[in-house]
């Protein structure tokens, strides 16, 4: 998550394809000319990373130091060790031209050869480091402008879930980031998350000491339910509905103009989801 472009609303994960075992190949998605995969080459990263610059850079107003202006990418440390989740335009070809859209994904190995992920800079993950389960960090995601329709985002949410079935994730979580940095005009969003999507202790991440901000801002009752949630940002609710919690405390992220929560979702509530529909679609054949 961390940094996160604008999506189209409304969006719901999509089932995955059946649950694959370990060692099977990470099968391209396609829905029409949009097809979703996992990035093979190089050159094909630097395209995710050009197609990051462009969304937070140009279009959400990050801050860009020297070398990230000359290179006109969105580059960190964590990207030699993530796996990255493509859309590709396939009219536009079948390589790094074609990359409309991306999704960073950290699991626990690759985290430990850097010596922690990248949500670590924001709040104290112990909760989900001593989860007995497989863990892994969301971030960076992005699609570029014409392609920021229902169907893309769809085929996004597939691709992690197929991810989560493939390497047997069993919670997944990441900053994600509400525009702008004016915590008064924030806080009917921070309250509502604060009250009513509220991690349990047992997975609840804090906001380390140093950047915490309270997300309490508001009395309960003065908190209009309704419009906080008309406002918050569409990958925020497509979480909330597959049950997704929030950690204490919010982070400003001056680099990013943006202010960061910590998402938490137990990936047995999208195992549910799929189950159910696949018992649907298939016990008929």
């Amino acid at each position: 998550m961390s940094v996160d472009g604008p999506l189209a609303d409304d969006l719901l994960p999509e089932p995955p394809t059946p649950r694959p075992p370990v060692d099977e190949a990470f099968a391209e998605l396609r829905s029409g000319n949009l097809g979703l995969r996992l990035a093979e080459t190089p050159a094909e990263i630097d395209a995710a990373q050009a197609l990051r610059y462009r969304v937070f850079y140009e279009e959400m107003g990050a801050h860009a130091d020297a070398a990230t202006l000359a290179a006109q990418r969105d580059v960190d440390r964590f990207d030699a060790v993530a796996d990255h989740l493509l859309v590709l335009d396939h009219d536009l070809g079948d390589g790094p031209a074609a990359v409309v859209g991306t999704y960073r994904l950290i699991r626990r190995p690759g985290a430990a050869k850097l010596g922690g992920f990248y949500s670590a800079a924001e709040y104290d993950l112990a909760p989900l480091l001593t989860f007995p389960g497989e863990v892994m960090e969301l971030g960076r995601s992005c699609v570029a402008g014409p392609y920021r329709t229902r169907g893309t985002l769809q085929l996004l949410w597939r691709g992690i879930a197929a991810f989560v079935f493939r390497h047997r994730i069993d919670v997944m979580f990441g900053c994600a980031s509400l525009p702008g940095t004016d915590l008064d005009q924030l806080a009917p969003q921070l309250a509502y998350l604060h009250a009513n999507h509220l991690a349990p202790p047992a997975l609840r991440p804090r906001a380390v000491s140093a950047r915490h901000v309270a997300m309490d801002r508001l009395p309960t009752a003065a908190i209009d339910m309704k419009a906080a949630v008309v406002a918050l940002p569409p990958l925020i609710k497509g979480y909330l509905r597959l049950g997704g919690f929030v950690g204490d405390g919010a982070v400003i992220d001056a680099q990013f103009n943006t202010t960061d929560v910590c998402i938490v979702v137990k990936t047995d509530l999208i195992t549910d989801k799929y189950y159910r529909h696949y018992e649907r679609t298939a016990g008929g054949s």
